[in-house]
């Protein structure tokens, strides 16, 4: 069970934490990112060890894990965290006066965050939950993955080296190993804690939903969960294209990293049709010749397995295409059905964690804008379009707005830029709380909660909203929009 000295630290840190000033938040975040940089060489080592993942994919999260922690601190060096609004007073105003109210996004208490098994570094440790937990002004508790210890533990040096750099209570970070669901259930279920981030399966998340829920103080979870991305092909994007071509790079994002990012397209819509014929036969090639990669763990790859041998075996699925296994145990081979969407339809868009796809042929545009209508909450959504099929996207979108997170024209979902405009989020199961994302800067407000301060002395206002503007943030007074000078 974790130690009650985690929570106790995180709790006394919350009190000195909360009140920092984005500048001190800011500093502390770009010590992080260049500590995990000074971890060189023996970082990714280690994280490759353990999860199998090539040397070359880990320098990029590298990458991505400090990139993202600098532009937080970014984020809350400029004061946007903070959305300081003021509506000053109105003595005179007929029939009531209006009192001096000002409203400020204050960080909600310490949190804990559950280390993903896919992405060692830019997911857990010091990932997108931790990095926007922390420029939130939240203390974070986090609970390492199992199955890549050493690497947690080498990133949790790092930032608690960070912490005593910039002279921070030791509780504003902590770092727990322990297996089980008794063990994760603790976390959660801490009085102290105030909030949950986790990246993982569906029955994982829904478990943590529910503890949370019957908490004496429920707490909200925000828990990134399954997802089959799916990727309509409109006739247009055929009949101006390389069906072929369009068909490898579909299976190319299918299997990228062995099928194992929470963006892989499992589900393709697909017209009737010769380009449509020609599409499935070259996706069936291009399976066919990919190799399986080992997978993160040998359980994720059992896991995968028994999915693929569920669907093929579900009535309405055809199998169309396998590939081979990889090299070693735990690399099972990629795998491609076709599936009727009235016998299977619910058994197409059940996640099979890996690379594993399902084609659906659609006849016209009423019958397709019903299947998608079916469709449960996704990350992301993914049109193959020609200028051809602009009435048919016109149609669709609407659709897609409803069920998905990011909406891509042309493009693979594979591959989440870390910026302002990203959502990485979805409606349920993608997501326990589609208002939300995971990555990019709108990640933040998913641990702050807003104060109103109505009347209260100026001697006595959070410097955020005294009128003298000590840290220069960007305010709305008003109702206009004042800039501040982020270079203070």
């Amino acid at each position: 069970m974790p130690s009650n000295d985690v929570f106790a630290a995180a709790t006394a840190a919350f009190a000195t934490y909360k009140t920092s000033p984005g500048d001190v938040r800011a500093g502390f975040l770009r010590a992080i990112a260049t500590a995990i940089e000074n971890l060189g060489d023996e970082l990714l080592q280690t994280a490759s060890a353990e999860s199998h993942l090539p040397l070359a994919r880990l320098t990029g999260e590298r990458g991505r894990t400090v990139g993202q922690l600098r532009q937080f601190a970014d984020l809350v060096a400029d004061g946007y965290w903070a959305e300081a609004t003021i509506d000053t007073a109105l003595p005179d105003r007929q029939p009531l006066p209006r009192p001096d109210l000002r409203r400020l996004l204050l960080p909600i208490g310490p949190v804990v965050v559950f280390g993903a098994s896919n992405f060692p570094l830019a997911f857990s440790t010091a990932g997108g939950d931790t990095a926007s937990a922390l420029a939130a002004g939240c203390p974070v508790v986090v609970k390492g993955h199992p199955a890549h210890p050493g690497t947690g533990e080498l990133v949790a040096r790092a930032v608690t080296r960070a912490v005593a750099r910039v002279g921070l209570p030791a509780g504003v970070f902590s770092f727990v190993l322990g297996e089980g669901n008794e063990f994760g259930g603790a976390l959660v279920s801490d009085p102290r804690i105030k909030a949950v981030g986790f990246t993982g399966s569906r029955a994982g998340g829904l478990a943590l939903v529910d503890l949370a829920r019957k908490r004496r103080e429920p707490i909200p979870v925000y828990a990134e969960m399954s997802s089959v991305n799916p990727v309509v092909v409109l006739p247009g994007a055929l009949a101006a294209g390389d069906p072929a071509a369009l068909a490898q790079a579909f299976v190319a994002s299918l299997t990228l990293g062995s099928g194992q990012f929470c963006t892989n397209p499992g589900l393709a819509f697909v017209p009737a049709g010769e380009a449509g014929d020609a599409f499935v036969a070259a996706a069936g090639r291009a399976v066919g010749e990919a190799a399986g990669q080992r997978m993160l763990t040998e359980g994720i790859a059992a896991a995968y397995e028994r999915g693929v041998a569920g669907l093929a075996a579900a009535d309405g699925v055809e199998q169309v295409a396998t590939g081979t296994p990889g090299e070693g145990a735990g690399a099972p081979a990629p795998a491609l059905s076709v599936a009727s969407w009235g016998s299977a339809g619910e058994l197409a868009e059940q996640e099979v964690f890996g690379s594993s796809g399902v084609i659906v042929r659609w006849d016209d545009t009423d019958e397709l804008l019903g299947m998608l209508g079916g469709l449960e909450g996704q990350r992301t959504a993914t049109v193959h379009y020609d200028g051809a099929d602009v009435d048919d996207a016109r149609r669709l979108l609407p659709v897609l707005e409803d069920r998905a997170g990011r909406i891509l024209f042309n493009g693979w979902p594979t591959g989440v830029e870390v910026g302002h405009a990203m959502v990485h989020g979805g409606p349920f199961p993608a997501t326990s709380d589609s208002r939300t994302t995971s990555v990019g800067s709108l990640a933040i407000e998913r641990w702050q909660r807003p104060v109103c301060y109505q009347d209260v002395p100026a001697e006595l206002l959070p410097d955020a909203l005294a009128d003298a503007n000590p840290w220069a943030l960007t305010r709305r007074v008003d109702g206009v929009l004042e800039l501040g000078d982020s270079s203070r």
